[in-house]
C-alpha cells in the first residue's frame, strides 16, 4: 500500500478528492488541517467509481463546506499497489 500526500488550497480540495476517487485504486482518503484529521473517507476496493461517487455525495458536500472554511489543507491518500505480487518463489 502506498500513501501519498497533497497540499492544496481550500478551493481545490473538492476537485482533488473527486479526481482521486475517479482513479479507482484509492483505498482511503483523509483530509488534514494543521496535522489533525478532519474527515476520513474509506472507499471500497473494486467498486465502480460512479457508485462510489453517488454513495459519497453527502460526504462530498461536507468536504465542500470544509473547503470553504480553510485556506489550505493536506489530502492523504492510501492507494492499492498494482504490482504487489510476490515473485520470489518462482
Amino acid at each position: 500500500m502506498t500513501v501519498e500526500k497533497f497540499t492544496v488550497a481550500g478551493g481545490q480540495v473538492l476537485e482533488k478528492v473527486k479526481q482521486l476517487i475517479r482513479e479507482g485504486n484509492v483505498r482511503r482518503v483523509r483530509l488534514l488541517h494543521n496535522d489533525r484529521t478532519i474527515i476520513e473517507i474509506p472507499l471500497s476496493l473494486g467498486a465502480p467509481a460512479a457508485a462510489i461517487t453517488i454513495m459519497a455525495a453527502p460526504i462530498l458536500a461536507a468536504i465542500g463546506a470544509f473547503a470553504a472554511l480553510v485556506t489550505e489543507c493536506t489530502i492523504e491518500v492510501e492507494k492499492v499497489d498494482g504490482g504487489s505480487t510476490d515473485t520470489s518463489q518462482q
